[in-house]
């Protein structure tokens, strides 16, 4: 017991680094941006805050994961990918807060990929229309729509419209890994233009990378690749069929990001920044919370090959005040407090 006490208070000082009231908040996950706010995904919930940073506001609370969030175009509302009633479907909630409203109810997933450029209808990723589970297509969902658009693509799982809503740039496969590096098999991801009058499409120029996360700004698509090594921000200029470097970079790779008035929000080391890519000058964004996030932790001590009972969990909460951890064995009971 004195041990999983020990265990618990280390755990409870190293989760402060990243949950602690004041300290700078990390694991920020999938942010996009509008003209004035801010939101991510952080701890299985959707947060807000300021485009400038600061204090963040918990958009959504539901007992399931909510992730990908994307502000309509006028920034008044937020889709997102949620689980809730042990279904992963498309939501949308105002930004302002509120009850999230559904849109999909198919039995399989569906994952937002963003929204249309009048803002209303939302673009997703499902695979209800497959023959196969092998791959996915792109459909459109209308706010106040019943049915779901398919998008005139065979194949995709990633998308931004063109500001005239003629043209997407998508991926027509899913990346092959999230995590590996220099990956350059059979299955790196290009990024392809689609005419979606005549479902044309024009790839944008790459030496076998993993190109994914295409951004269409003005007349230039942004996308992230690890064509030069670290994963950052590349943009392709649609007039000139010529790729360039958004900026320079050589520290860890850029997990996702999002363009917004002006701007584009971007996630690296779970840390939010935000590049404005007129001075072509990038900057990081600060962000905090005031909450209770509990993080959970497994005793390997008990091994389920040896006594044929699961692991041993902790629940540790985190608090965002001064006051001392407290932990107990899950199913919660009565349990040690330490002051």
């Amino acid at each position: 017991m004195r041990r999983m006490a020990s265990l618990a208070i280390a755990l409870v000082s190293l989760a402060s680094l990243a949950f602690g009231e004041g300290s700078e908040l990390r694991l920020i996950r999938h942010p996009a941006l509008s003209k004035t706010q801010v939101v991510f995904a952080y701890a299985g919930d959707l947060w807000i805050a300021s485009r400038e940073g600061g204090d963040a506001t918990r958009l959504t609370a539901g007992v399931g994961n909510e992730s990908s969030p994307f502000f309509s175009p006028d920034g008044t509302q937020v889709a997102f990918t949620g689980e809730y009633d042990g279904n992963v479907d498309i939501y949308t909630v105002p930004a302002i807060g509120g009850v999230p409203k559904r849109l999909t109810y198919h039995p399989g997933t569906d994952s937002l990929a963003g929204w249309t450029p009048d803002g209303k209808q939302v673009l997703f990723v499902s695979q209800r229309t497959s023959y196969s589970g092998r791959f996915a297509r792109l459909f459109t969902m209308a706010l106040d729509g019943v049915f779901a658009s398919e998008v005139p693509l065979p194949m995709g799982y990633e998308g931004a419209y063109s500001p005239d809503g003629k043209r997407l740039a998508y991926t027509p496969i899913p990346r092959a890994f999230n995590a590996w590096k220099r990956y350059r098999g059979g299955m790196t991801s290009p990024i392809w233009i689609a005419e979606l009058s005549d479902s044309s499409v024009q790839p944008i120029p790459r030496d076998n990378s993993n190109d994914f996360n295409p951004m269409w700004v003005g007349d230039k698509v942004f996308f992230l690749s690890d064509r030069n090594g670290p994963v950052t921000l590349f943009a392709y200029d649609t007039k000139s069929r010529k790729v360039a470097r958004a900026f320079a970079h050589n520290g860890l790779d850029i997990k996702s990001a999002a363009a917004g008035p002006d701007a584009i929000v971007y996630e690296q080391f779970g840390s939010l920044h935000l590049f404005d890519w007129k001075p072509g000058k990038s900057k990081m964004l600060s962000v905090r919370i005031h909450a209770d996030i509990w993080v959970c932790v497994r005793d390997s001590r008990r091994s389920p090959a040896v006594s044929g009972t699961p692991p041993f969990p902790l629940r540790v909460p985190v608090l965002s005040s001064k006051r001392a951890a407290r932990f107990s064995p899950y199913p919660l009971r009565k349990g040690m407090f330490a002051t």
